[in-house]
């Protein structure tokens, strides 16, 4: 995943919302967001290659998501970082001690940034720095950089969330509807990652739509109050042609799926 905002505490009945779109290439193989098959309290997708995924959280509200750190010429790690949001969201250790651990083996890892928590805390680390940080509440948005970079899509998202939760309750369309962004901003406001003008104007925009790599899946997750959590994905195909949505919902301890249009 390559674009993500979390917002904590923005609405009494909802004190966590994660919003999020996968960019990667079309070809990589995957399975769509569902129960794991080994272990049904968990809900995401996998990548078939290495058996990761990029978001996932289980019936509790334990929740993972990644994104890689762009560093110019592209590395390799000597596992998945996708690996990291399977391992935690199966794991018990609390979130801080978790990190702790991971600080230590961060750099079996091409670079990432990961974002973990429950319903008690939420946190960002950095796998460059391996600095953990705890997320005071508000909104929080993050990409292949730095935490809340003013990158201009991180900006144009998370101003879009701010408007959308300041008019209107919690509404997953809405939201979604912000993750299909394509507006590009002019190269004065580009970040520079060391991989070029051209390449840095293609992935500028909130939704990519490319042939060979683009958005893969747009995701909504609402955890409430009350335990209840909510979750949709919008998948996509090559040049961002449609290819499904599924929703999910907690109900009685278990995932179920709901009509994608309610």
């Amino acid at each position: 995943m390559c674009l993500l905002l979390v917002a904590i505490g923005a609405r009494p009945a909802w004190p966590l919302l994660l919003l999020g779109n996968r960019d990667e290439f079309h070809a990589r193989p995957s399975v769509a967001a569902a129960p794991w098959p080994e272990a049904g309290h968990i809900l995401g997708g996998r990548d078939e290659v290495a058996g990761g995924s990029w978001l996932a959280l289980a019936t509790d509200g334990r929740f993972a998501a990644v994104t890689n750190v762009r560093r110019g010429v592209p590395e390799r790690g000597r596992h998945s970082r996708g690996v990291l949001v399977a391992d935690f969201v199966q794991a018990s250790t609390a979130p801080e001690a978790w990190l702790a651990s991971l600080a230590r083996r961060a750099d079996d890892y091409a670079p990432f940034n990961l974002l973990v928590g429950d319903r008690r805390s939420v946190w960002s680390f950095e796998g460059p720095t391996r600095q953990a940080q705890r997320l005071a509440a508000g909104l929080h948005v993050l990409s292949n950089g730095p935490l809340d970079a003013p990158w201009p899509k991180m900006r144009r998202l998370r101003g879009g969330v701010e408007a959308s939760l300041a008019d209107h309750d919690v509404d997953a369309q809405r939201l979604l509807a912000l993750l299909a962004d394509e507006s590009r901003p002019a190269d004065a406001e580009l970040p520079d990652t060391g991989i070029g003008l051209e390449r840095e104007r293609f992935l500028a925009s909130v939704f990519i739509r490319g042939e060979a790599y683009g958005t893969r899946a747009s995701t909504f997750v609402a955890l409430a109050a009350d335990g209840g959590v909510q979750f949709r994905e919008r998948r996509f195909g090559p040049q961002g042609a449609p290819l499904g949505e599924d929703a999910w919902q907690l109900a009685g301890g278990r995932w179920r799926r709901r009509p994608a249009a309610s």
